[in-house]
């Protein structure tokens, strides 16, 4: 079977097109994408620079000397003289009329006194005093210079210190009741509105001093030389190694942006991605060269393929660990429930090679995800119930659970790092995966294609069609009935679908519905063909094919089944009434396309079966008796002479499942026609025997 340069060059379009769409997704990095965490194990191998790299101070430290900067700081301040100036002569003039004026000259005095030792900001007051020695820096500017005064700073007060100054210097020698004295509220509240600071922070020197100190925080503190070694396998990631592996991971990123080496590094993606589609296709090509040509499943599978590495390799971006969230044993499911179990194997495979460019741990993942999906496509060949999916999603969670404990130990040689976290998002990964169903259900109605789900749910004999078969042609029904039985046997003793041999059987002869008495099984003693010329009897049995493909259309029945009604019978003739017409014929010359079925020939190994199987079980019921020796020479007759005219030269089938399925045939028909042992006939009149006496 010859695949066509259209075919091939469609094909290659596809993967070309797989491989630009999953590339745009695909983070460029030129080298490894790390996951790393504090105080953790580097769980890689040993990491170099590839450059020179300054050692930064890890954030801890860096915290830690900058607070210690803030707080041993000494602030820069400056003096108002117009503050303390304006506020005393402020205070004479408010205290004039409540007190005598030796007692006036007297506070304003000591209102001076304050100001001349100093009055500061309660927070500035509490900062200055913090240190171990107060003090406090003046800057000023001379001649176009700078200059730093430090001086002391203990005498400096704040408001309240200075208001507490004034009240003991007032009551200072003063004994008896007028020690005792308080100010009255007037002057009290004079004091309270003239006590301001009169030196300031200066915010501007402050600024820029501190950012000088605080360059010894953000300073390198050495060099980590091209080719010298930053973290090592098994090594804990200490806060400063955190900080080289940023710093390392930032300058790296920079670096990168203006690298020559970035396209070469997508060229390699791009050929990874066409080597891993190669190899698919070389298997299609090999081993399913049927799927191979036929474009609307190469476009399921590989849009299926694309669309689910796009999403993990997203995933991803936003959460590196996320990967393990994504269940990819549902890849191997939808396929083996579309298709087969080994184009689902190799889609798996593809498709976790495909995420590993962006897995943190690729061998651990690889492992990981095959090890799941082949369980799940061992534990699924045929998805016939729901509950189905329940037991492969429990399956596969305990594959994962084992595969993830046995790395732990290959890797570490221990299970003390066994992560339950990430047991919780294998969990989740098959709590997704039981939900196949609904991906499934998508997929049909997206792509026309038909799930083994669908064929079971087809293959209710109370379907409306095959209601109306059975109560309308029952001969054809039963028929059917045992076709489907020897083809769902045949087709599972050579790996074939089974559960699409059997539904299609039973739809195969539907278009005798539209006049089932021309049919030999739903006859009573009346032939319709008796009178009719053999080509008129021919078109009648011939056209049972195209009624039946339109009932099928009608009944919106998918197409894998319309094809079991116009191939059971491919390019065959309805030799019966052909033999008859070249016998009537005078000259012997029939027009041998009135009595050929329209076809096509099988295109599959299910539709050769079924072409098997009908020859097979209608012949069967002429044989005159059912010994094991006339059912084999039957079974070899029909099917060799199929062979024979080239019925199955379009069908992937070879010759040595035609020979299983001949062996097959046999032991049914057997089994379906055996001998029963005759019941003896009473030729007299029961008499009961006498009881025995005790």
């Amino acid at each position: 079977m010859n695949i066509t340069r259209k075919i091939l060059a469609y094909n290659i379009g596809l993967a070309i097109l797989a491989t630009a769409i999953i590339l745009a997704f695909l983070p460029h990095a030129d080298r490894q994408s790390y996951n790393y965490e504090l105080n953790q194990p580097w769980r890689y191998q040993l990491l170099t620079a590839d450059f020179d790299m300054p050692i930064m101070r890890d954030s801890a430290s860096a915290r830690l000397l900058r607070d210690s900067i803030d707080r041993t700081f000494v602030p820069f301040v400056n003096r108002d003289p117009n503050i303390a100036k304006s506020n005393i002569t402020k205070f004479r003039n408010g205290i004039a009329h409540h007190v005598d004026g030796t007692t006036a000259a007297r506070l304003t005095r000591l209102v001076e006194e304050a100001y001349s030792h100093g009055i500061v900001s309660a927070d500035l007051y509490r900062q200055i005093h913090q240190q171990p020695r107060p003090s406090v820096r003046v800057a000023d500017i001379e001649n176009g210079g700078n200059s730093v005064k430090t001086v002391d700073g203990s005498g400096l007060l704040s408001p309240s210190k200075a208001f507490e100054l004034i009240d003991s210097l007032y009551h200072a020698g003063m004994s008896g009741e007028a020690a005792a004295s308080v100010l009255n509220s007037e002057v009290a509240s004079a004091f309270s509105a003239v006590l301001v600071p009169n030196i300031v922070l200066d915010s501007a020197a402050n600024s820029k001093y501190r950012d000088q100190e605080y360059l010894t925080v953000t300073g390198a503190l050495g060099v980590i030389k091209k080719g010298q070694r930053i973290v090592d396998r098994g090594e804990i990631v200490t806060p400063q190694i955190f900080t080289n592996l940023n710093t390392y991971m930032e300058l790296a990123e920079q670096n990168h942006e203006t690298n020559s080496t970035t396209t070469y590094f997508i060229v390699g993606q791009a050929l990874f991605l066409l080597t891993c589609f190669m190899g698919l296709y070389c298997f299609l090509y090999t081993f399913r060269r049927n799927f191979f040509r036929n474009t609307a499943n190469m476009v399921f599978l590989m849009g299926f393929i694309t669309i689910f590495a796009s999403v993990a390799i997203v995933i991803f971006e936003y959460w590196a660990n996320g990967l393990f969230f994504v269940p990819f044993a549902a890849i191997p499911l939808v396929v083996t429930v579309f298709f087969d179990s080994r184009t689902a194997i190799f889609s798996l495979i593809v498709s976790v090679m495909i995420t590993s460019l962006v897995a943190v741990y690729p061998m651990m993942f690889i492992y990981l995800e095959l090890a799941a999906g082949l369980t799940a496509a061992v534990s699924i060949t045929t998805l016939e119930r729901r509950s189905q999916l329940l037991r492969t999603a429990l399956l596969t969670f305990l594959a994962y659970v084992a595969t993830y404990a046995i790395f732990t130990l290959v890797m570490d040689g221990t299970l003390k790092t066994f992560d339950w976290h990430r047991v919780g998002a294998f969990a989740i990964n098959a709590l997704v995966l039981s939900f196949a169903y609904f991906i499934i259900y998508i997929v049909e109605k997206l792509t026309g294609l038909t799930s083994s789900v669908t064929l079971v749910e087809l293959s209710d004999i109370n379907h409306p069609l095959l209601r109306r078969l059975a109560e309308e042609a029952p001969g054809t029904f039963q028929h059917s009935m045992q076709v489907s039985t020897l083809a769902a046997d045949a087709a599972r003793a050579i790996d074939a679908n089974t559960q699409l041999a059997r539904t299609g059987a039973l739809y195969h002869d539907i278009g005798k519905l539209d006049g089932p008495i021309f049919f030999t099984e739903n006859q009573h003693g009346v032939n319709p063909h008796t009178g009719l010329n053999p080509e008129t009897s021919a078109h009648k049995i011939i056209s049972h094919v195209t009624s039946g493909l339109e009932l099928a259309k009608n009944a919106k029945l998918p197409e894998v089944i319309r094809n079991f009604i116009t191939q059971h019978h491919g390019r065959s003739m309805a030799k019966y009434f052909y033999t008859t017409a070249v016998n009537e014929a005078p000259d012997g010359q029939v027009d041998r396309s009135k009595f050929t079925y329209p076809g096509p020939n099988p295109q599959s190994k299910e539709t050769a079966i079924l072409m098997m199987a009908d020859a097979v079980e209608a012949a069967s019921r002429s044989l005159p008796e059912y010994t094991p020796e006339a059912i084999s020479n039957l079974v070899d007759r029909i099917i060799d002479g199929q062979e024979k005219e080239g019925l199955f030269n379009e069908s992937p089938i070879t010759y040595r499942d035609i020979d299983t399925i001949k062996k097959t045939f046999k032991k049914r028909l057997s089994t379906i026609y055996h001998s029963r042992v005759a019941y003896p006939t009473l030729n007299k009149t029961p008499q009961e025997a006498p009881r025995a006496q005790k």
